[in-house]
């Protein structure tokens, strides 16, 4: 047959299959929406920093690495969730959903056409599922179930890895059952490599969704083993050589090739341990955080850590469960409902059931729904003692607290194939039911007007109910995403070329943390290198690693929080490092009204030279110098003190106004400061914050020239420096 020919003959089936045409147009709108809410909603990620982790790992392995070589800067430019080893940083999570991330990112530049790819096969998927359970039909609405259901249209519009690893679990299943009713090996074959790639992405995943199927295989061999043993005593009785057996059984065949393919994927999984912690059996995120795995007592990552306990780990998955019931899965509590229903008319259906049961469900395969149904277990048990569900909670009594409240329940994401699955026969029962009653009740033109108007009336409500789930967490990554777009946008308009670009640490010291959208390339070597703005010796060691680089500095006024309502002004200030025998600096600082006396302070680590000033004027400049040794503050009769400083070290002029009502408001200037030869160098400008009611505050203060409206009245803040023999220069 030629491949014409063939392409004819795969027309022909499909038009007399129009439900896999309407599962097809299905699997495509959740590709389209998918894409869709990823581009807009998540255009600057979410504030699920894992997604960084992802996207920087997909780079490496474009690159052909599998971590970052930063040898001296690895504090400087250390990612989230990255493990640092002897200048090695390599990420706490297999490189399976990064890979995929990277296939797009090869093929077009996109990453986001994976995230998209992933929602339309999981909906094929679930048709295969449901076609393979049930009937065609019910594989039609599976289809549309499960791509309408929030946690899979939420969490799989982001770089995370639980719809990724979802389609390799859905596909062993297929495959699988697909297997055991035609005996081919072929089928057996891909059941192994999808289970084995969904190990290598997810192992506790993988491991709690195949276990059904395991069962079920185990089962089989066994039953085979033992008809085998029977055969060949027969034999042994009848006198025919044990040479003369039967081939091997089918069903050790097929599962034995299965887990052949698993177990190899088993091996590279161990093989890539070996190469990055250096021992097959301790994963990357065991490395990371030893006490992060499954199990009970004392759980721990970074600096949070509990004692997870049986009662503690029951009410968290309890919880966990009611928000997947009510919540996260198409239709809320009514398409759980239903899925119930499904589940209990399928076990009914496959004891027996009466002849009207098998006319609302003419076509039951009692394996898939039994293996399906077994997830119900297999997952939900699993879970229990995975701390994680309780940290996707936030406050246990607050269901809009916590990762739960924005992305769902995603530990639990396998469990949407059989929901919707059984929610679809379900729903495909009840119509049949409606329709025959109808029929019955009525003549045929009447029974197609009404069931028309049924449906014309109960799609539509369906769909608003169901937007209504969504739209709630969409909403608060689209705030998410305001807010994002506004805090990037110095960066957004900014073309760098070889720059260096410092970033605050307002969750400590990492990258992408929270500034995931800010990655370095794998090389560290990019247009732009983004390090982290830590102590003054780190700092210089980072201008000395890139000499010949324009440098900037990432700031912003207000406090960065997952809050999406909680916005900051950012500011990208260009940077320099100035070098003199001697400099000369003044600091001119607006007073407002008010105000009775100024104290004015220059201080390092080695101690403070201050001066106080009685009835200010509308503005004062503070006049400095500052050399190899010592910084100088010069009082307005011109004498003054001195402050040594050491061979780093970061120093301070804090101008601190006192208004009659008892109230404060301090201007503070700091600057990284470094001996150099027979003189000094000095990082500038210098940050600059305006903080009320307090000596030192943190980014809430920081100066924005450009946004005067972001002060009170008053308030102004201008700095020079210049070598001593020169001009001043104003920054």
């Amino acid at each position: 047959m030629t491949a014409r020919d063939r392409l004819v003959d795969r027309a022909r089936r499909l038009r007399g299959s129009p439900e896999r045409i309407v599962a097809a147009l299905i699997a495509v709108c959740a590709v389209i929406v998918t894409f869709r809410i990823a581009v807009d909603v998540f255009a600057y990620h979410s504030t699920n920093h894992d997604e960084g982790v992802y996207l920087s790992q997909a780079a490496l392995l474009l690159d052909g690495q599998l971590q970052y070589v930063a040898g001296d800067l690895t504090d400087a430019v250390h990612p989230w969730f990255y493990i640092e080893d002897s200048g090695r940083l390599y990420p706490k999570y297999t490189p399976v959903p990064a890979a995929m991330f990277a296939v797009s990112m090869a093929l077009f530049g996109e990453p986001r056409v994976t995230l998209a790819l992933v929602a339309g096969a999981n909906a094929a998927l679930a048709y295969a599922l449901g076609a393979t359970a049930f009937d065609r039909r019910v594989g039609v609405v599976a289809a549309a179930v499960f791509a309408a259901a929030p946690l899979s249209l939420v969490s799989g519009s982001a770089f995370l890895p639980y719809a990724p690893t979802t389609t390799w679990n859905l596909l062993f299943a297929v495959c699988y059952l697909n297997g055991v009713r035609s005996g081919s090996l072929r089928w057996a074959a891909a059941a192994g490599l999808a289970t084995g790639i969904a190990f290598f992405s997810r192992p506790y995943t993988a491991v709690l969704f195949a276990a059904p199927f395991i069962l079920h295989a185990l089962w089989q061999v066994a039953s085979a083993a033992r008809e085998r043993a029977g055969w060949a005593d027969l034999r042994e009785r009848g006198g025919t050589p044990l040479t003369a057996l039967r081939p091997l059984p089918d069903p050790i065949a097929r599962n034995a090739l299965t887990a052949a393919g698993g177990l190899a994927f088993v091996g590279i999984a161990l093989a890539y341990n070996a190469v990055l912690t250096g021992d097959p059996l301790v994963f990357p995120y065991q490395a990371f955080a030893p006490q992060d795995g499954p199990g009970f007592g004392r759980r721990r990552i970074l600096g949070h850590s509990i004692v997870y306990t049986p009662e503690l780990a029951l009410e968290a998955n309890l919880r966990v469960l009611r928000q997947f019931a009510t919540r996260w899965f198409t239709g809320g509590i009514a398409g759980t409902a239903l899925a119930m229903g499904g589940l209990a008319l399928a076990g009914r259906r496959c004891v027996g059931g009466d002849s009207r049961l098998k006319r609302l469900l003419p076509d039951v395969d009692p394996l898939a729904v039994a293996l399906l149904a077994g997830l119900f277990v297999s997952i939900p048990v699993g879970n229990v003692p995975f701390w994680g569900n309780f940290n996707v909670l936030g406050a246990l009594s607050d269901p809009n607290d916590g990762i739960i409240a924005v992305f769902g329940p995603i530990y639990h994401f396998d469990l949407l194939a059989p929901l919707s699955v059984f929610a679809a026969a379900g729903l495909v029962a009840a119509w049949r039911w409606l329709a025959s009653g109808v029929r019955r009740l009525t003549s045929p033109p009447v029974a197609r007007v009404t069931l028309a108007l049924v449906l014309v009336v109960a799609l539509p409500v369906g769909a608003m109910g169901n937007a209504g789930l969504v739209g709630e967490p969409l909403d608060h990554h689209s705030a998410t995403a305001d807010k994002f777009e506004q805090a990037y946008a110095p960066v957004e308009e900014t073309e760098f070329d070889d720059a260096v670009v410092f970033l605050p640490t307002p969750y400590g010291e990492w990258t992408n943390h929270p500034f995931q959208y800010l990655r370095n390339d794998p090389g560290l070597d990019g247009p732009v290198v983004y390090v982290l703005d830590r102590d003054p010796g780190e700092d210089f060691a980072v201008h000395e690693a890139y000499p010949n680089r324009t440098y900037y500095r990432y700031a912003y006024q207000g406090e960065w929080t997952p809050n999406p309502d909680r916005h900051v002004v950012p500011k990208l200030e260009r940077i320099e490092v100035r070098e003199a025998r001697t400099f000369d600096g003044e600091t001119t600082v607006g007073i407002p009204p008010g105000v009775e006396t100024a104290s004015v302070e220059l201080e390092t680590g080695n101690g403070v030279a201050e001066y106080t000033i009685r009835n200010p004027n509308e503005s004062e400049t503070v006049t400095w110098t500052l050399d190899r040794n010592a910084a100088r503050l010069v009082g307005p009769d011109g004498n003054g003190s001195a402050v040594r400083i050491d061979a780093t070290d970061e120093l301070e002029l804090l101008v601190t106004l006192a208004a009659t009502d008892g109230s404060t408001l301090t201007y503070r200037q700091a600057m990284t400061v470094r001996a150099a030869g027979n003189g000094v160098q000095v990082v500038w400008p210098p940050e600059r914050r305006v903080c009320p009611l307090v000596p030192r505050c943190g980014f809430e203060g920081t100066y924005l020239p450009e946004h005067p409206d972001e002060h009170v009245g008053g308030v102004d803040f201008e700095t020079t420096i210049a070598a001593a023999a020169d001009d001043a220069e104003e920054s």
